[in-house]
């Protein structure tokens, strides 16, 4: 797919992205007992993604006082790991999410990440949709969420269990019921319910559900009683396993999530699917699209937030070097670049490289790769400059033309609802002058549309 241009240089800055810190609710490393990877994770820094060259300094990024209902430590871990090479069935079968032995690892829940908010977003010159390119504003430097969804408040997990109870139960299912309950509450908390179901009913919630949803409905609440870190585990493992691969998966996935989010992510499919997932990265491509995503999967690119606008300048000579200044592509330059510079760096290399090329990243990387390398090369391109607009483009091919990729849409909604999925909102009126809402509603239909809607704030 090809993407659209970004303009040879004054990206205008994007209000409320990126974060200033690569805040988690994730806990100290060892504080869990599945393996770690062999030799480990060096410690790294927090990460950030300042909207424009800092001036004097950004603040230090502060967290949230925690919300009423909160996240505590999940109490329903995980199943245990079937046989090397087996995976549930989608999406875990009976007992998902709740170890037989009752051990569990308790995967930590989506991180919050806190955003620079101010002002409605920007589309950047060259989306569909964008403005003239216009030299960077400051952003605000007020920091708030940018998700669609957030813990309720006064929480209360039996109750939540009781009323699922109940929709389920006798002949019919009160579905508008579910709905209400699992689109205002946070993943954390879908976790306590799952628990709480167990505990006063002596019944797998997971298992009741997938009795009484089928299709999409089914997939979409099954995503959602999914902890965060092992839903993403198990759509690399799906995206990889059988016949066929689904590289689009693992570029949204390995290409955009940051370094503590990819580390629980390759712990727990090793312990959840008993394999390694550089080994199955490997089995199941090929290349240069094999080497990024294996450096991907390190979880070890820089996140220092300062930018070096020398090394900028360095970095886009070298690769104006490897591609449009020489015959032929020195790939490994650009997987080098692309895959250990932070998000801030990368930035200002793009913009370096507009000069020194005088064409934009994007163009040259369109012109020197073709297939799934340049197309992972432009996702990581793509998040550096604004990482909404890059979901927001995926969620609007997931449903243009004849027929919908439900599978696309559920994921990006899902995992995005507690993160940016406020700005990727934005980011789409924007871009495709239309809302995301009324896309959804014309290529929706039933209980899977009226949860969709809820979940994007409709």
């Amino acid at each position: 797919m090809s993407y659209p241009g970004y303009p040879p240089s004054g990206y205008p800055a994007f209000p409320g992205y990126p974060p200033t810190g690569q805040e988690s609710t994730y806990p100290p490393a060892g504080q869990y007992t599945y393996p770690a990877a062999p030799g480990g994770f060096p410690p790294m820094g927090g990460g950030a993604y300042p909207a424009a060259p800092p001036a004097g300094g950004f603040p230090g990024a502060t967290g949230y006082p925690p919300a009423p209902g909160g996240y505590p430590p999940a109490p329903a871990g995980y199943p245990g790991a079937p046989q090397p090479g087996g995976m549930p069935t989608y999406p875990g079968g009976a007992g998902f999410g709740v170890p037989s032995n009752g051990s569990g690892y308790g995967y930590p829940q989506p991180p919050t990440q806190n955003y620079m908010g101010g002002g409605p977003a920007q589309v950047p010159a060259g989306y569909p949709g964008g403005p003239t390119p216009t030299p960077p504003q400051p952003a605000a430097m007020t920091q708030h969420m940018q998700g669609t969804i957030r813990p309720a408040p006064n929480f209360d997990a039996g109750r939540d269990a009781e009323i699922l109870r109940k929709a389920m139960k006798g002949f019919g299912t009160d579905e508008q019921a579910i709905i209400d309950v699992v689109s205002n509450r946070s993943n954390g908390q879908r976790q306590q319910i799952k628990a709480a179901f167990k505990t006063m009913y002596g019944k797998d919630l997971i298992k009741d559900l997938k009795s009484e949803l089928s299709g999409n409905m089914e997939e979409l609440i099954l995503a959602l009683f999914m902890p965060s870190t092992y839903y993403d585990a198990w759509s690399l493992r799906h995206a990889m396993k059988g016949a066929g691969t689904q590289e689009n998966v693992l570029i949204e996935i390995l290409c955009t999530r940051t370094n503590q989010e990819i580390r629980e992510i390759v712990r727990c499919y090793n312990s959840e699917f008993g394999r390694d997932i550089e080994h199955d990265i490997r089995s199941d491509t090929s290349g240069h699209f094999e080497r990024l995503l294996v450096s991907m999967c390190q979880g070890n690119r820089d996140e220092n937030q300062t930018v070096d606008y020398q090394k900028a300048q360095q970095d886009a000579q070298r690769l104006f070097q490897a591609g449009e200044g020489k015959l032929g592509t020195d790939e490994s330059a650009f997987n080098m670049v692309l895959a250990t510079r932070s998000f801030p760096q990368l930035k200002a290399t793009i913009e370096a490289y507009s000069q020194v090329a005088n064409r934009d990243l994007l163009s040259s990387i369109g012109r020197e790769f073709s297939g799934n390398v340049e197309r992972g090369l432009k996702a990581i391109v793509q998040c550096a400059l604004n990482r909404p607009a890059f979901f927001a483009e995926r969620l609007y091919h997931s449903m243009k033309g004849a027929g919908t990729d439900d599978s696309t849409l559920v994921r990006i909604v899902v995992t995005r609802s507690e993160i940016d999925l406020a700005q990727i909102k934005q980011m789409f009126t924007q871009m495709y002058q239309k809302t995301l809402g009324t896309m959804i509603q014309s290529d929706t239909s039933g209980d899977y549309r009226r949860l969709l809607l809820a979940l994007v704030g409709q």
